[in-house]
């Protein structure tokens, strides 16, 4: 990593450096001189030293991705890029990505409107629904919303990621029971993607409509969501993923994302995702009481009930991270600032660095562009 010290001035200057060594290794270094205040979500966003630095991660062929910022409700800042670099530019603005698990924030909501509907309690148990699967007269469906299930990861198989291709439902279920339980409900968390697949087939059970309209009907169309969808509901303007791969971006092979509704499949736009986490957020899909429920107990709890706890350098946000075998996504808002910020990536080379670096700019922190060896 090159670390970039900040100076306390309003001026940006910068100047990438390429060098070139010998033919089996070649290091990009690219060095970035940034002058900010040192609160810039307190006051504005300074575009042009967020630019500069994605800029210059896309000029090293790091990582091509989009980035969203929200204050008080407003998008303040957006940028993409990177796609120069890729075998298949950026078509719009409206281009959307896979979220991968953000989509279980958008699951655990319809849970509790179904709840609030009277359909649903959180203390129903799985036995009702699925009595066959292990423990399931004690698994509550509090306990599969917060990870303390006990429950597995069907995604994977064997140690590989086997959903790929399209897989029935009976075989999803038998491997579910097959993976049986790591411990009793509530006794320890563990992150499940199992329990999140069954609470939607749950949800879809007792509201008679599949998860796709409940999508469409709970949250994208009060909230006015244009460019937010379900797999079954997909157009065909979702990014394709991208790995560097023999010194070039090549094509992923997906999860099919039919394998993965309400656990992994919604494809969106970051001004989307953050329209949605500031709706969570203001109460405008679900009641106080309800979105309470949801929130992690303060220094108890790092999940909630579909809500992920993100301590930023002190800066506490609420969200969630989803990640498919390509794309990388995190949104994420932090109440006491009112800020809202999305983020996704489907062509990364250095896992999570360049995120990491962009909240250190905005928070006026010492930040680094990656070393890359081609």
């Amino acid at each position: 990593m090159i670390t970039v010290t900040l100076l306390d001035k309003y001026v940006l200057i910068y100047e990438p450096l390429i060098l070139m060594l010998d033919m089996k290794l070649k290091c990009i270094l690219l060095v970035l001189v940034g002058t900010f205040t040192t609160n810039l979500v307190a006051q504005n966003i300074d575009s042009d030293i967020i630019n500069a630095y994605l800029d210059n991660v896309a000029q090293a062929n790091i990582e091509a991705g989009s980035l969203s910022v929200f204050k008080g409700g407003k998008e303040v800042y957006s940028y993409r890029f990177g796609y120069n670099n890729l075998p298949v530019g950026v078509s719009d603005n409206n281009t959307q990505y896979q979220i991968g698990s953000v989509t279980k924030m958008f699951t655990s909501v319809l849970v509790f409107k179904l709840v609030e509907q009277g359909k649903l309690k959180l203390t129903d148990k799985l036995a009702k629904y699925y009595p066959d699967l292990p423990n399931a007269k004690d698994i509550t469906i509090k306990n599969m919303l917060e990870h303390t299930s006990g429950l597995g990861s069907y995604v994977v198989k064997n140690g590989e990621v086997w959903v790929t291709e399209k897989q029935t439902d009976e075989a999803i279920l038998d491997l579910i029971k097959e993976q049986g339980v790591k411990f009793a409900p509530g006794k320890d968390v563990a992150y499940s993607n199992s329990a999140y697949y069954l609470l939607s087939k749950i949800v879809e059970s007792v509201s008679h409509k599949p998860y796709h309209e409940l999508v469409d009907t709970y949250i994208c169309k009060p909230l006015e969501l244009k460019n937010t969808y379900s797999a079954n509901t997909y157009t065909t303007n979702v990014f394709r993923p991208f790995h560097f791969k023999d010194n070039k971006w090549t094509d992923i092979k997906e999860i099919d994302t039919e394998n993965i509704i309400g656990v992994g499949d919604i494809a969106s736009t970051m001004y989307d995702l953050n329209v949605f986490i500031y709706g969570v957020f203001h109460d405008k899909l679900l009641s106080k009481q309800s979105f309470s429920q949801m929130l992690p107990i303060k220094n108890k709890e790092k999940w909630g009930r579909g809500i992920n706890t993100f301590d930023e350098g002190g800066h506490i946000y609420y969200g969630h991270g989803g990640d498919t075998l390509g794309t990388h996504t995190i949104l994420m808002y932090n109440p006491d600032e009112d800020v809202a910020i999305a983020y996704s990536s489907n062509a990364q080379r250095v896992p999570q660095e360049v995120f990491k670096n962009i909240l250190y700019i905005i928070y006026g922190k010492e930040y680094s562009i990656p070393l890359v060896v081609k």
